[in-house]
């Protein structure tokens, strides 16, 4: 399947304003875990987190939240969005900042979230259960105009399950336009794993690489993939394409640029990463 990535100049709303694939997909990353997705005629959103939630929480204790980046787009600037997924209920990919002001915009919206965290869904931005479609592990949804989404696990930093036996994280397979899409979630390796990606065979996988540490564990902050382990799976799984993300954004919980550059220039076989970069267009 072709691959490209393109430069663009301009700012992203600009981009998306005048700008939308005849025929394939083209995705955006809106920094952290976040990416558009535009098939033409859908646009799909995952975990965007466009406000600074997260700095106003932790001003002033612990670690400062504060964005590496500001946000690519704002909420006043997206256009027309269908649908909104998050995969776990972390403000970073959950952020009620972001969502609310996104269904005062579209009221056609909706957000697929993990059936565990439906009710914090509507807690963090105010919304009634008619705006949410819950999801878990091992279920497929047909949204309409040609789109398909199965939920998969996740363990960020365990395969958590609240009372109900729901899973707490997810990832998501989207298909659509004969193209397969894996957004893991934030994960870290785990047994089965590899079985349940293949089965998806995905054409391109959007994974965190900013790694894990004890001393961010101790604090009750989960970690994910290492940029190796990252890697690993995606030669394991043969995935041909990999934007590898969530770094860039706090300093406390990242990784240098550079490092997922080396990376990229070394991986061998069929399998290509590459770092999701703002100004870029990928599309495939």
């Amino acid at each position: 399947m072709a691959f490209a990535a393109l430069p663009f100049s301009g700012t992203l709303a600009g981009k998306l304003a005048v700008s939308r694939p005849e025929q394939g997909v083209a995705l955006y990353w809106l920094g952290q875990a976040g990416f558009l997705i535009d098939t033409g005629k859908s646009r799909l959103v995952i975990d965007p987190y466009l406000s600074d939630a997260l700095a106003e929480k932790y001003r002033n204790r612990g670690f400062s939240h504060e964005r590496m980046m500001p946000p690519p787009i704002t909420v006043a600037e997206l256009p027309p969005v269908d649908f909104v997924f998050c995969t776990h209920f972390h403000t970073d990919h959950m952020d009620g900042g972001t969502l609310a002001p996104i269904a005062a915009r579209f009221p056609g919206v909706r957000f697929v979230v993990p059936e565990a965290s439906l009710a914090v869904a509507q807690e963090k931005t105010g919304l009634g259960p008619e705006w949410f479609i819950g999801m878990d592990a091992g279920r497929k949804l047909d949204l309409g105009g040609g789109i398909e989404v199965s939920a998969m696990r996740a363990a960020h930093e365990d395969l958590t399950q609240d009372k109900a036996g729901h899973h707490v994280f997810l990832g998501y397979g989207i298909e659509v336009n004969g193209i397969r899409i894996f957004h893991s979630g934030d994960t870290i390796p785990f047994e089965g794993q590899k079985a349940e990606i293949e089965a998806l065979a995905p054409d391109i996988a959007l994974f965190p690489v900013n790694g894990r540490s004890q001393a961010l564990s101790s604090a009750g902050i989960a970690g994910n993939f290492t940029l190796d382990e990252a890697a690993e799976i995606t030669s394991a799984c043969a995935i041909p394409i990999v934007l590898a993300h969530h770094y860039g954004m706090f300093a406390f919980n990242t990784i240098a640029p550079e490092l997922i550059d080396a990376k990229s220039a070394a991986m061998r076989g069929g399998s290509r990463l590459f770092r999701a970069c703002e100004g870029i267009e990928y599309r495939l």
